[in-house]
């Protein structure tokens, strides 16, 4: 058996904040992250789940290279991540399209950045515009757009630059619950479409579960991984209202959310000095 490729590796990756007191007076160590490991396979869906506080997305942003670790390795292909880089795409939980530029424009905006030609950068963006199904709204301004399809351009533009790995928080989290399950369903088939990897946050188990090749559990106080879940649903599983009812869905659901609620190992959440 041919062994899986590893796209990211995340290794005894330390976080601690300093947290000044009220008034200014005195300061407290928050540690959010007490030594976070696992692998990221390629061509897989990975999920972060876990109470709030655990350090999920803290853990998102230093994979990025938004927020410095304290300790750790983190590497894309083998290769450290000291600072964003274009191996990394990132779609963030709100919209963060340029409301000045139209979706396609939005799209283009990373390969204009690095200097690639007008003609490439077009059709890249038309490409990816036609591979999420806004085709037909390729030319309209961020107003004039749901937040879905205002998604779904995010997640155009984080493709555009082709990145080894996409990092993704929380990304359907503000939207009504049919457009999420819409764009849930759609994400699948992209990424089987493009054979991307991505890196998942999210606090619905159930959301989880379906996108999910793996799910990571962090516990809170400090963030630790508690274990990792193998999803046994294949590519062409259900549609999320029919996999609901399957007896293992609602067994891994329910194990996650043991593992979430039992909060007998954690931590103090800071230490004062």
């Amino acid at each position: 058996m041919q062994a899986r490729k590893i796209k990211l590796e995340v290794r005894n990756v330390q976080k601690t904040f300093r947290i000044r007191g009220e008034n200014g007076e005195g300061e407290a160590f928050l540690r959010v992250l007490g030594g976070i490991n696992f692998n990221v396979f390629e061509n897989e869906i990975v999920s972060l789940i876990g109470e709030s506080g655990c350090g999920k997305t803290t853990l998102l942003r230093i994979v990025q290279g938004l927020i410095r670790r304290d300790a750790g390795d983190i590497r894309v292909d083998g290769k450290d991540v000291t600072a964003p880089g274009r191996d990394r795409g990132f779609v963030f939980q709100q919209s963060t399209m340029l409301p000045w530029r139209t979706a396609r424009q939005n799209v283009e905006f990373g390969l204009e950045m690095a200097g690639t030609p007008r003609s490439v950068r077009r059709e890249t963006a038309q490409n990816l515009l036609a591979l999420v199904g806004l085709t037909h709204a390729q030319e309209l301004y961020p107003h004039e757009l749901s937040g879905g399809m205002q998604q779904r351009v995010n997640l155009a533009r984080a493709m555009a630059i082709d990145p080894s790995i996409l990092l993704m928080d929380e990304p359907f989290s503000a939207l009504d619950a049919q457009t999420r399950e819409v764009l849930q369903k759609e994400l699948l088939r992209i990424q089987a479409e493009a054979n991307k990897t991505i890196l998942f946050v999210t606090h619905d188990l159930d959301e989880a579960i379906y996108l999910s090749n793996r799910v990571v559990v962090l516990g809170a106080k400090p963030g630790r991984v508690k274990t990792i879940i193998e999803i046994p649903f294949g590519a062409n599983r259900p549609d999320l209202p029919e996999l609901r009812g399957n007896p293992e869905f609602q067994r891994i659901r329910a194990q996650m959310w043991d593992l979430i609620r039992n909060k007998a190992e954690d931590a103090p959440l800071a230490a004062a000095v």
